[in-house]
Protein backbone atom coordinates (compact mmCIF):
# COMPACT_ATOMS: atom_id res chain seq x y z
CA UNK A 1 0.00 0.00 0.00
CA UNK A 2 1.17 3.41 -0.62
CA UNK A 3 4.33 1.72 -2.49
CA UNK A 4 5.98 1.70 1.48
CA UNK A 5 7.38 -1.86 2.40
CA UNK A 6 5.54 -4.23 4.51
CA UNK A 7 8.51 -4.12 7.39
CA UNK A 8 7.66 -0.33 7.48
CA UNK A 9 3.74 -0.80 8.21
CA UNK A 10 4.98 -3.53 10.70
CA UNK A 11 6.72 -0.98 12.18
CA UNK A 12 3.79 1.67 12.40
CA UNK A 13 1.17 -0.66 13.49
CA UNK A 14 3.33 -1.66 16.29
CA UNK A 15 2.63 1.87 18.17
CA UNK A 16 -1.07 0.95 18.17
CA UNK A 17 -0.69 -2.58 19.96
CA UNK A 18 -1.76 -2.71 23.23
CA UNK A 19 1.23 -4.25 24.61
CA UNK A 20 2.53 -0.38 24.12
CA UNK A 21 -0.47 1.53 24.61
CA UNK A 22 -2.04 0.28 27.67
CA UNK A 23 1.58 0.89 29.70
CA UNK A 24 1.12 4.59 28.46
CA UNK A 25 -2.46 4.78 29.52
CA UNK A 26 -1.60 4.26 32.55
CA UNK A 27 0.82 6.41 33.27
CA UNK A 28 -0.99 9.03 31.84
CA UNK A 29 -3.48 8.21 35.02
CA UNK A 30 -0.65 7.80 37.25
CA UNK A 31 0.63 10.96 36.50
CA UNK A 32 -2.92 13.02 36.45
CA UNK A 33 -3.63 11.40 39.77
CA UNK A 34 -0.32 12.13 41.79
CA UNK A 35 -1.82 15.64 42.86
CA UNK A 36 -4.83 16.27 43.88
CA UNK A 37 -6.21 18.74 42.21
CA UNK A 38 -5.64 16.67 38.81
CA UNK A 39 -6.92 13.39 40.25
CA UNK A 40 -10.66 13.83 39.31
CA UNK A 41 -9.00 14.51 35.71
CA UNK A 42 -7.43 10.82 36.35
CA UNK A 43 -10.87 9.64 37.29
CA UNK A 44 -12.47 10.64 34.18
CA UNK A 45 -9.81 9.64 31.64
CA UNK A 46 -9.83 5.83 33.42
CA UNK A 47 -13.45 5.81 32.55
CA UNK A 48 -13.63 6.54 29.20
CA UNK A 49 -10.61 4.52 28.27
CA UNK A 50 -11.73 1.87 30.26
CA UNK A 51 -15.40 2.67 28.40
CA UNK A 52 -14.05 2.25 24.54
CA UNK A 53 -11.27 -0.66 25.42
CA UNK A 54 -14.35 -2.53 27.13
CA UNK A 55 -16.71 -2.04 24.00
CA UNK A 56 -13.49 -3.58 21.58
CA UNK A 57 -13.39 -6.75 24.17
CA UNK A 58 -17.23 -7.44 23.76
CA UNK A 59 -17.31 -6.76 20.03
CA UNK A 60 -14.23 -9.30 19.41
CA UNK A 61 -15.86 -11.63 21.92
CA UNK A 62 -19.06 -11.22 20.57
CA UNK A 63 -18.27 -12.49 17.19
CA UNK A 64 -15.36 -15.04 18.10
CA UNK A 65 -17.43 -16.61 20.60
CA UNK A 66 -21.00 -16.46 18.92
CA UNK A 67 -19.89 -15.12 15.26
CA UNK A 68 -22.10 -11.90 15.65
CA UNK A 69 -20.19 -9.88 12.92
CA UNK A 70 -21.51 -8.53 9.35
CA UNK A 71 -20.38 -10.33 6.51
CA UNK A 72 -21.40 -7.57 4.32
CA UNK A 73 -19.18 -5.15 6.44
CA UNK A 74 -16.65 -7.63 6.58
CA UNK A 75 -16.93 -7.10 10.04
CA UNK A 76 -15.18 -9.13 12.59
CA UNK A 77 -15.24 -6.51 15.66
CA UNK A 78 -13.76 -2.77 16.32
CA UNK A 79 -9.82 -2.77 16.07
CA UNK A 80 -8.21 -2.38 18.83
CA UNK A 81 -4.84 -1.19 17.32
CA UNK A 82 -6.85 2.14 15.92
CA UNK A 83 -9.14 2.16 18.86
CA UNK A 84 -6.29 2.71 21.39
CA UNK A 85 -4.33 5.07 19.52
CA UNK A 86 -6.78 7.48 18.43
CA UNK A 87 -7.79 7.49 22.15
CA UNK A 88 -4.04 7.94 23.87
CA UNK A 89 -1.92 9.25 21.27
CA UNK A 90 -3.72 12.45 21.72
CA UNK A 91 -4.08 12.90 24.96
CA UNK A 92 -0.56 11.83 25.35
CA UNK A 93 0.85 14.71 23.20
CA UNK A 94 -1.75 17.37 24.55
CA UNK A 95 -0.35 16.18 27.74
CA UNK A 96 3.11 16.70 26.42
CA UNK A 97 2.54 20.25 25.52
CA UNK A 98 0.79 21.36 28.56
CA UNK A 99 3.10 24.16 29.51
CA UNK A 100 2.56 25.91 26.48
CA UNK A 101 -0.42 27.75 25.08
CA UNK A 102 -4.05 26.76 23.79
CA UNK A 103 -3.54 26.69 19.90
CA UNK A 104 -0.05 24.42 20.60
CA UNK A 105 -1.63 21.88 22.80
CA UNK A 106 -4.51 21.89 19.85
CA UNK A 107 -2.05 21.31 17.67
CA UNK A 108 -0.71 18.58 19.79
CA UNK A 109 -3.75 16.89 19.61
CA UNK A 110 -4.75 16.76 16.50
CA UNK A 111 -0.98 15.38 15.23
CA UNK A 112 -1.90 12.44 17.79
CA UNK A 113 -5.28 11.91 15.89
CA UNK A 114 -3.27 11.99 12.62
CA UNK A 115 -0.85 9.92 13.35
CA UNK A 116 -3.83 7.08 15.01
CA UNK A 117 -5.12 7.42 11.66
CA UNK A 118 -1.55 6.56 10.19
CA UNK A 119 -2.04 3.48 12.73
CA UNK A 120 -5.07 2.75 11.06
CA UNK A 121 -3.76 2.64 7.49
CA UNK A 122 -1.29 0.49 9.25
CA UNK A 123 -3.70 -2.13 9.75
CA UNK A 124 -4.91 -2.05 6.80
CA UNK A 125 -1.96 -2.08 4.83
CA UNK A 126 -0.79 -5.24 6.65
CA UNK A 127 -4.58 -7.20 6.15
CA UNK A 128 -5.28 -7.63 9.88
CA UNK A 129 -8.66 -5.43 9.42
CA UNK A 130 -11.26 -4.18 6.81
CA UNK A 131 -12.41 -0.85 6.25
CA UNK A 132 -14.82 -1.00 8.51
CA UNK A 133 -13.07 -2.88 11.57
CA UNK A 134 -10.63 -0.02 11.37
CA UNK A 135 -13.50 3.12 10.95
CA UNK A 136 -15.16 2.07 13.89
CA UNK A 137 -11.90 1.83 15.60
CA UNK A 138 -10.94 5.28 14.68
CA UNK A 139 -14.48 6.56 15.39
CA UNK A 140 -14.35 5.05 19.09
CA UNK A 141 -10.99 6.20 20.17
CA UNK A 142 -11.63 9.42 19.01
CA UNK A 143 -14.51 9.87 20.72
CA UNK A 144 -12.90 8.82 23.65
CA UNK A 145 -9.50 11.45 23.34
CA UNK A 146 -12.18 14.35 22.19
CA UNK A 147 -14.62 14.03 24.89
CA UNK A 148 -11.71 13.37 27.55
CA UNK A 149 -10.53 16.85 26.24
CA UNK A 150 -13.29 18.64 25.69
CA UNK A 151 -13.80 18.36 29.69
CA UNK A 152 -10.62 19.98 29.66
CA UNK A 153 -11.50 23.33 27.75
CA UNK A 154 -12.36 25.34 30.78
CA UNK A 155 -10.04 23.99 33.13
CA UNK A 156 -6.32 24.83 33.05
CA UNK A 157 -4.42 21.92 31.98
CA UNK A 158 -2.25 20.04 33.96
CA UNK A 159 1.39 21.24 34.52
CA UNK A 160 3.35 17.99 33.66
CA UNK A 161 7.13 17.87 32.87
CA UNK A 162 7.08 16.85 29.05
CA UNK A 163 10.32 14.86 29.50
CA UNK A 164 8.59 12.73 32.29
CA UNK A 165 5.50 12.00 29.74
CA UNK A 166 8.13 11.37 27.20
CA UNK A 167 9.93 8.71 29.61
CA UNK A 168 6.38 7.16 30.43
CA UNK A 169 5.32 7.31 26.58
CA UNK A 170 8.67 5.21 25.68
CA UNK A 171 8.48 2.69 28.82
CA UNK A 172 7.10 0.03 27.11
CA UNK A 173 10.16 -0.05 25.12
CA UNK A 174 11.98 -1.54 27.97
CA UNK A 175 10.08 -4.43 28.42
CA UNK A 176 9.12 -5.36 25.27
CA UNK A 177 10.72 -6.07 21.87
CA UNK A 178 9.69 -3.84 19.33
CA UNK A 179 7.85 -4.72 17.06
CA UNK A 180 6.63 -8.15 19.34
CA UNK A 181 2.91 -8.28 19.74
CA UNK A 182 0.49 -8.40 22.87
CA UNK A 183 -1.13 -11.75 23.04
CA UNK A 184 -4.43 -9.50 23.86
CA UNK A 185 -6.22 -10.95 20.41
CA UNK A 186 -5.29 -14.86 21.47
CA UNK A 187 -6.72 -14.15 24.98
CA UNK A 188 -9.79 -12.91 23.94
CA UNK A 189 -10.51 -15.80 21.89
CA UNK A 190 -9.80 -18.06 24.84
CA UNK A 191 -12.18 -16.43 26.67
CA UNK A 192 -14.81 -16.52 23.83
CA UNK A 193 -14.88 -19.87 23.37
CA UNK A 194 -14.91 -20.80 27.33
CA UNK A 195 -18.07 -17.98 27.60
CA UNK A 196 -19.68 -19.85 24.29
CA UNK A 197 -19.14 -23.62 24.67
CA UNK A 198 -17.18 -23.99 21.40
CA UNK A 199 -14.49 -25.60 20.41
CA UNK A 200 -12.45 -22.71 18.84
CA UNK A 201 -13.23 -19.01 17.94
CA UNK A 202 -15.01 -17.99 14.82
CA UNK A 203 -12.66 -16.37 12.30
CA UNK A 204 -12.98 -13.76 9.60
CA UNK A 205 -12.83 -17.43 7.22
CA UNK A 206 -15.96 -18.50 8.57
CA UNK A 207 -17.56 -15.07 8.10
CA UNK A 208 -16.96 -15.19 4.30
CA UNK A 209 -17.82 -18.89 3.51
CA UNK A 210 -20.90 -17.78 5.56
CA UNK A 211 -20.89 -15.08 2.60
CA UNK A 212 -20.47 -17.30 0.09
CA UNK A 213 -22.85 -19.47 1.53
CA UNK A 214 -26.16 -17.26 1.51
CA UNK A 215 -25.43 -15.33 -1.86
CA UNK A 216 -25.44 -19.28 -3.34
CA UNK A 217 -28.62 -19.79 -1.31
Amino acid sequence: MLFLPDGFWYSITWFGDSGFLLPVAAWIAVWLGVRTVTRPIAWRWLALFGAGGAMVAASKIAFMGWGIGSAMLNFTGISGHTMLSASVWPVAFWLTASHWEPRVRVSAATLGWVFAGFIGLSRLAIYAHSKSEVAAGFALGAAVSALFLWQQQHRPPPRLHWILLLISILSPVLFLRPGTPAPTHDALGVIAVRLAGTERPFTREDLLRRRVRQGID
